[in-house]
């Protein structure tokens, strides 16, 4: 028997949608019958084509999620635009790396306006609109960083880690109205986060992953359509969908593959 999502009709807004893994769950919701609004600083017009195709509607935001008057205008521009609101992704997400001893306020605070900060916001505008119409879904996309620390990365850890606590609150006052938050948790995935790394630099991560490669944005999709289809996922809420190929298992090991299932001995 066929899983109907029972998204059709929808109105969702998604930011950091103009590529990756927002741009996926776009493409995504849209095939599913979904009117989708995406944020994003720059590059909208073709994936808001893409959206279109798709014979829904498709809208696009320039914005800058780390200014809380743009995340204000971002939602009641998306409402208004679609005629409505019932899905919204956290998506967007910025990394300014520095090591613990070079940490700056400037970084710093430009990763918390960016990844916890403007979810904060864009979280209270949207719940308003929910409360008011009893029904909305909220999904945040995490990273399996909160579960794995890495050199550089006190600021994007904190803020991810934030997150989570932040969707887990929200997920809790929000119930009684019937609207349900939770989190979607990537781990090594193709996307302008590690554009700029060398080929090297991924190699050795990915080794690090048990499916020993890295996803692909479309890879995230899938578990995004669920959590925010109220038929699939009614019970949900609070909850982290974890999609990282076993990356947050980081297995300790000298030997070969080959070792891993006793073919070399």
């Amino acid at each position: 028997m066929a899983l109907e999502t029972g998204l059709a009709g929808k109105k969702a807004l998604i930011t950091g949608g103009a590529s990756g893994i927002g741009r996926a769950i776009a493409l995504a919701l849209a095939a599913e019958g979904v009117d989708v609004a995406i944020a994003d600083r720059k590059g909208l017009a073709p994936v808001v084509a893409e959206i279109s195709a798709a014979d829904v509607r498709g809208y696009g935001i320039e914005v800058d999620v780390s200014r809380e008057e743009d995340i204000v205008r971002m939602v009641r521009e998306a409402a208004d635009a679609l005629g409505g609101l019932h899905l919204y992704v956290n998506n967007a997400a910025g990394t300014w790396h520095e090591s613990v001893t070079r940490v700056s306020r400037e970084a710093f605070e430009k990763t918390m306006a960016t990844n916890i900060a403007a979810s904060v916001y864009a979280t209270r505008e949207v719940a308003r609109r929910f409360i008011a119409q009893r029904n909305g879904t909220i999904l945040a996309v995490c990273s399996t960083a909160t579960v794995s620390a890495q050199p550089r990365e006190t600021s994007y850890r904190a803020s991810k880690a934030a997150l989570k606590a932040h969707i887990e609150v929200a997920a809790v006052e929000l119930a009684p109205f019937g609207i349900r938050a939770n989190l979607l948790t990537p781990g090594a995935v193709d996307t302008l986060f590690v554009a700029d790394a060398s080929a090297a630099q991924r190699a050795r991560a990915t080794r690090e992953v048990p499916l020993r490669r890295e996803a692909t944005p479309s890879e995230m999709a899938p578990a995004a359509v669920f959590l925010l289809s109220d038929r699939l996922a009614s019970y949900i809420t609070g909850a982290e969908f974890i999609v990282d190929g076993g990356l947050r298992l980081r297995p300790i090991f000298g030997g070969s593959d080959d070792d891993l299932v006793g073919l070399n001995t």
